[in-house]
């Protein structure tokens, strides 16, 4: 008998502890979503230059290549403002109407980033009269969007307040509690700048007339999302 109430003891405890770990069930639970949008002016530019060759000798059009790019990189280190980096260096083979490979093809590009738009612009004319601009973009630098992102979260979460209030009235609540919430910061959507690609001839020997600069903006986005509970 001691031991039958042993085991019918253990087995009400057990099942007193598994009680207590299973989750209760809520009820009135409610997802809601907001979030909090501003126009920033746009404070850093990126341009992409490159250069492109062929010839019959890999080894050659490689040396071809990389010297050119060395060079518009010894240029851009005259502009202490700007960043400049190499991109993408690549090599091909050419084939001919028989599919045989006949000749080598190439590409090397650098890259150039500012928040000194007007620099920028001069390096990219003076680049031009060897390289070929592939493309012009803008958006918000790390540091100023940081800062509309934590002016952005009171926003969003006031947002996320206001709606909790309306729920809770529209279902005849007296209150409700948070049970979640979440903020994404991550919402920096840069406006589509049209593509600029303007060619150079290498015989020029003036600088080519820098591109325009315009930045634009960009809409900078703080969503907020959790789960309300109505009392």
């Amino acid at each position: 008998m001691k031991q039958i109430a042993r085991l019918t003891l253990l087995a009400a405890l057990a099942g007193s502890a598994l009680a207590t770990e299973l989750p209760q069930p809520q009820y009135n639970v409610v997802s809601l979503q907001a979030e909090a949008r501003r126009e920033v002016q746009n404070d850093l530019a990126l341009a992409t230059l490159y250069v492109e060759f062929s010839d019959a000798n890999a080894a050659v059009l490689s040396d071809k290549l990389n010297r050119s790019a060395a060079d518009a990189l010894k240029v851009a280190k005259g502009y202490p403002t700007v960043k400049s980096a190499t991109g993408n260096n690549s090599v091909y083979p050419v084939y001919n109407n028989k599919n045989k490979a006949d000749g080598w093809r190439g590409r090397a590009e650098i890259r150039l980033e500012s928040a000194d738009f007007k620099a920028l612009a001069e390096l990219v004319g003076k680049l031009q009269n060897t390289l070929q601009l592939d493309g012009v973009s803008f958006g918000v630098s790390a540091a100023a969007r940081e800062k509309v992102e934590t002016e952005l979260i009171d926003e969003a979460v006031k947002a996320f307040r206001s709606r909790a209030d309306v729920v809770k009235k529209s279902i005849g609540g007296k209150s409700y509690k948070l049970v979640n919430i979440s903020v994404n910061t991550s919402g920096n959507y840069p406006q589509p700048v049209p593509r600029q690609r303007l060619f150079a001839a290498k015989a020029m020997m003036a600088d080519a007339a820098p591109p325009p600069m315009e930045g634009g903006d960009s809409q900078v986005v703080v969503g907020v999302a959790g789960s309300i509970q109505i009392e």
